[in-house]
C-alpha cells in the first residue's frame, strides 16, 4: 500500500477544506471583506480591484497601531492604566508625522486647549500672563 491511502484514488482532499478569510490570507487584523464592501457600495469608483481593500486594511491597521502605541506611552507616563482621549491627542500632537496627517481632526472629550495664536486674542488678555502679582500691588 502506498502512503496516499487517505485520499480517494489520489485525487482531491479527503476532508472538507475550511474557509479562510481574506484578512487571514493577507495577515492583517482589520476586516478586509467589510472594507471591500464599504468601498464598493460607497460609490467611490465604478470598479474596485481585489487588492485595494487589502492594502487599505493594512494601512489602517498600521496607523491604528502607531497611534495606540504612542497613546499607551503617554498614559504610562501619566501613571494611568487606561488610554484616555487626552492621551491620544497628546500623542498625535507630539509626533510630527501624525500631527501633519491629523492636524484638522477633533477628538471628542479630549478637553485639551487649542493652540490659540496671540494675534487673535483681545488686547487685555495679551499682556496679563507676563506680569507677577507683586508688581500689581
Amino acid at each position: 500500500m502506498s502512503s496516499s491511502s487517505s485520499t480517494k484514488a489520489g485525487k482531491g482532499k479527503s476532508r472538507a477544506s475550511t474557509a479562510i478569510s481574506r484578512s487571514r490570507r493577507a495577515g492583517v487584523q482589520f476586516p478586509v471583506s467589510r472594507i471591500s464592501h464599504l468601498i464598493k457600495y460607497g460609490n467611490y469608483a465604478e470598479r474596485v480591484s481585489s487588492s485595494a481593500p487589502v492594502y487599505l486594511s493594512a494601512v489602517l491597521e498600521y496607523l491604528s497601531a502607531e497611534v495606540l502605541e504612542l497613546a499607551g506611552n503617554v498614559a504610562k507616563e501619566n501613571h494611568k492604566a487606561r488610554i484616555l482621549p487626552q492621551h491620544i491627542v497628546h500623542a498625535m500632537r507630539n509626533d510630527r508625522e501624525l500631527f501633519t496627517l491629523l492636524e484638522n481632526v477633533i477628538i471628542a472629550d479630549a478637553s485639551l486647549l487649542p493652540n490659540n495664536d496671540e494675534d487673535f486674542l483681545p488686547e487685555e488678555e495679551k499682556g496679563e500672563g507676563k506680569g507677577s502679582a507683586s508688581e500689581e500691588l
